[in-house]
C-alpha cells in the first residue's frame, strides 16, 4: 500500500467562463471574486481609446491648427512655439470638459437607477436649476462680486435644491415617481426665479449670467478642473460601493428588500452621491444639458447590459463634452452671444456672431 502526499499550492487567479450566461465571466483570486461582463469590458476599452483620440483631435483643431507631433511635444514638457496655445489654453479646457462629462455621466446613471426612469437626470431633480438660481441671485443682489466664487455658489444652490426636493418628496419613504414629479415642480419654480432676476438685471450682468447659464468651457482652466478632479478621486470608494448597490436596486423595491438591501438608505446614498457629482460639475462649467441624460443610455446600448454600466457611463459623458472642442461651449450647449436691440441699435457682444 502506497501513500501519496500532496503539498499545498498557493492559490492563483483564475477565470471561470459560463458559456450560457450572456457573456459573463467570473474572475477569482483567493477569497475575492469579480463578475465581468466581457462585452462591457471591451466597450470600456474602446471608449477609452476613442476618448484619447477625441481629446488629441480637440487639441489640434481650432482657430490655429497644431500638428499632433507639436501637441505631443508640449504635453511632454519640451515646449515650443505652440506652448501657449496648447499648454495653457486648449489642454486645460479639454481636461475640464472630460472631467465634467465623466461626473455628469456618473450622476445621470445614479439618478436614473434610483428613480427607475431612463428620462431622469440631475436637471430633473432640480440640481441645475438650483445652481442657476443661486448664481443669478448672488450676482443680482451683489452678494458675490468675484467671478471666482461662482462655482461655490452654484454647488451650494444645487445641493440645497436637491435637499429641498428630497424633503418634500418624503412620505414614509421615497417613491421614485413622487421624487421626479417634485423635482420637476421645484425646477420650474427655480427657473422662473432665475429668469425674473435675469430680466431685471443690468445689461452687462445679464450677458455674464447668460454666458454662465448656457454652460461653456470658454475662459476656464486648471482652477476649475482641480476641485472637480479631487471630488472624482475622493468619490472612488463610494463609486465602488455604488457599483454593487445598483444591481439589486435595479429590481423593484420588494425584491431588493428580500435580497437584504436596505432600500431607503441605499437610495439616499446613491442620490447624495449623484447630486454632489452633478453640483460640482455644474459649478465648474455651468449647467450643461442632456449629457447626464444621454450618456448613461448610450453606454447601456453599447454594452447591452441589463443595468446601467457604471464603468462605461463616465467614458461616454467625457466623450460628449470633451469632444466639444476647446474653442467654444460643450456639445449640446448653445453659445451665449447676446445681442439686444434697443432704440434701433445693437448693444450686444461685438463678436462675429452679433450683427447689426
Amino acid at each position: 500500500m502506497t501513500t501519496t502526499s500532496t503539498t499545498p499550492t498557493e492559490p492563483t487567479a483564475s477565470r471561470t467562463t459560463y458559456p450560457h450566461s450572456a457573456g459573463l465571466s467570473v474572475l477569482r483570486h483567493r477569497r475575492l471574486s469579480l463578475l465581468l461582463h466581457r462585452r462591457a469590458a471591451a466597450v470600456v476599452t474602446v471608449l477609452l481609446l476613442l476618448l484619447a483620440g477625441v481629446m488629441l483631435l480637440a487639441a489640434c483643431v481650432g482657430q490655429t491648427y497644431v500638428p499632433p507631433g507639436e501637441v505631443w511635444r508640449v504635453l511632454c514638457g519640451h515646449g515650443g512655439p505652440y506652448d501657449l496655445v496648447v499648454g495653457e489654453l486648449r489642454v486645460p479646457r479639454i481636461v475640464l470638459g472630460a472631467l465634467v462629462g465623466a461626473a455628469l455621466g456618473l450622476s445621470g446613471a445614479l439618478v436614473q437607477t434610483v428613480t427607475r426612469n431612463p428620462l431622469a437626470s440631475p436637471d430633473v431633480i432640480g440640481v441645475g436649476h438650483g445652481a442657476a438660481a443661486a448664481t443669478v441671485l448672488a450676482l443680482a443682489t451683489g452678494t458675490v462680486a468675484s467671478p471666482g466664487a461662482l462655482p461655490a455658489v452654484a454647488v451650494t444652490g444645487g445641493l440645497a435644491a436637491a435637499a429641498l426636493v428630497y424633503v418634500l418628496a418624503w412620505r414614509h419613504g421615497m417613491q421614485p415617481s413622487r421624487f421626479v414629479l417634485t423635482g420637476v415642480g421645484i425646477g420650474v419654480a427655480l427657473s422662473a426665479v432665475a429668469q425674473l432676476y435675469l430680466t431685471e438685471s443690468e445689461l452687462a450682468a445679464a450677458e455674464q449670467l447668460k454666458l454662465w447659464l448656457t454652460g461653456s468651457l470658454n475662459g476656464r482652466g486648471w482652477e476649475q478642473a482641480s476641485p472637480l478632479a479631487w471630488v472624482l478621486l475622493l468619490s472612488l470608494p463610494a463609486l465602488v460601493w455604488a457599483s454593487r448597490a445598483l444591481r439589486p436596486l435595479g429590481l423593484d423595491a420588494d425584491t431588493a428588500a428580500a435580497l437584504g438591501v436596505r432600500v431607503q438608505r441605499t437610495q439616499l446614498g446613491l442620490t447624495v452621491l449623484g447630486v454632489v457629482l452633478a453640483a460640482v460639475a455644474t459649478g465648474a462649467a455651468g449647467p450643461v444639458g442632456f449629457v447626464a441624460l444621454t450618456g448613461p443610455q448610450l453606454a447601456r446600448r453599447l454594452t447591452r447590459t441589463p443595468q446601467l454600466p457604471l464603468a462605461a457611463c463616465p467614458r461616454t459623458g467625457a466623450g460628449i463634452v470633451g469632444g466639444g472642442g476647446p474653442g467654444g461651449p460643450p456639445r449640446g450647449a448653445t453659445g451665449a452671444v447676446s445681442c439686444r436691440r434697443r432704440r434701433g441699435r445693437c448693444r450686444g457682444s461685438r463678436s462675429r456672431g452679433c450683427r447689426r
